[in-house]
């Protein structure tokens, strides 16, 4: 008797820890790395560095993750009978039975609720570009994903409000060469994402997003050709312009090769379908933000 309610007890513990690692793969942490792009402004903002500065930008990042978390949360609800059919979406939390879709949905309004009204006590301007980004992935879920070139642009906008936003957290001013590099550099990802889809799409034209029927290899090598040139433009005239020292040029050759090397990947490796894992995944690139990051710390603390 004894032995049961034991068993008992500790299959419901591990059910009710099951569910609560469900609900966190819900939020897809994995994906946090794109918010990353928060820390920007902090980043070009040197003198601004600060223990408060920081402060603020780590918890900004973390609140913006817990409310791209929701849009995720929102779309597996939605697509739960889908992806049950689905090879590998067939093992996300609500679609496996690990949550279940109430408890799921739940979860991610109470989290919203309380991610965003922290955002409008940090910062009333920083709440409501978390209201907007979260209704902008909405709106790209449900409608702008299956229009042609607006789903790329929508993606371009998600993180170009990352970038204001990291701004707004720290009160700094946006110079429009760095939303224009920051929107140009979103696009080309954009661009690989699709083409690689369209890649993988050959000899599975049964399950693929329906807009991809609205691209060609050609077009999109064409789109990424023109954003590439603009963006590297765009950029080298930013580290001339900005109004900063004129020694972030020396910067310019770690973006050329940056980008250069996600182009090798997406047409010679087939890769580029998740720019996150890239990030990671690949040493060259990982290496080169890496020492971006530090020249970019370097020139300023040495020139400025």
């Amino acid at each position: 008797m004894l032995s049961s309610r034991t068993n008992t007890v500790s299959s419901h513990a591990a059910g009710t820890g099951n569910a609560i690692s469900g609900l966190f793969k819900l939020l897809r942490p994995k994906q946090w790395t794109k918010n990353l792009l928060l820390f920007a402004a902090l980043l070009f903002s040197f003198e601004e560095i600060r223990t408060e500065t920081i402060v603020s930008t780590l918890l900004g990042f973390i609140l913006f993750s817990l409310v791209a978390g929701c849009v995720y949360i929102l779309n597996d609800y939605v697509d739960r009978d889908r992806d049950r059919q689905h090879p590998v979406k067939q093992f996300r939390p609500i679609a496996s039975g690990q949550v279940q879709p109430g408890y799921a949905l739940l979860f991610g309004v109470v989290l919203l609720i309380l991610s965003v009204g922290i955002a409008f006590v940090i910062n009333p301007l920083f709440g409501g570009l978390c209201i907007v980004y979260f209704l902008l992935n909405v709106s790209y879920s449900f409608i702008l994903k299956h229009l042609v070139i607006v789903d790329m642009m929508t993606i371009a906008a998600g993180f170009v409000l990352r970038a204001i936003a990291g701004g707004v957290l720290i009160h700094v001013p946006f110079t429009p060469w760095f939303l224009i590099c920051t929107m140009l550099l979103s696009l080309f990802l954009a661009i690989g994402k699709r083409r690689n889809e369209l890649t993988l799409l050959e000899g599975n034209t049964g399950s693929h997003r329906k807009v991809l029927d609205n691209y060609s290899v050609t077009l999109l090598d064409q789109f990424n050709t023109i954003v590439t040139t603009a963006t590297i433009i765009s950029y080298s005239l930013f580290t001339f312009t900005s109004d900063r020292t004129i020694h972030l040029m020396w910067t310019i050759p770690l973006v050329i090769y940056g980008m250069f090397r996600y182009l090798y990947l997406i047409h010679m490796k087939n890769q580029g379908g998740s720019p996150d894992r890239v990030l990671f995944e690949d040493k060259p690139i990982l290496i080169t933000v890496i020492l971006y990051v530090i020249s970019v710390v370097a020139i300023f603390a040495i020139f400025e």
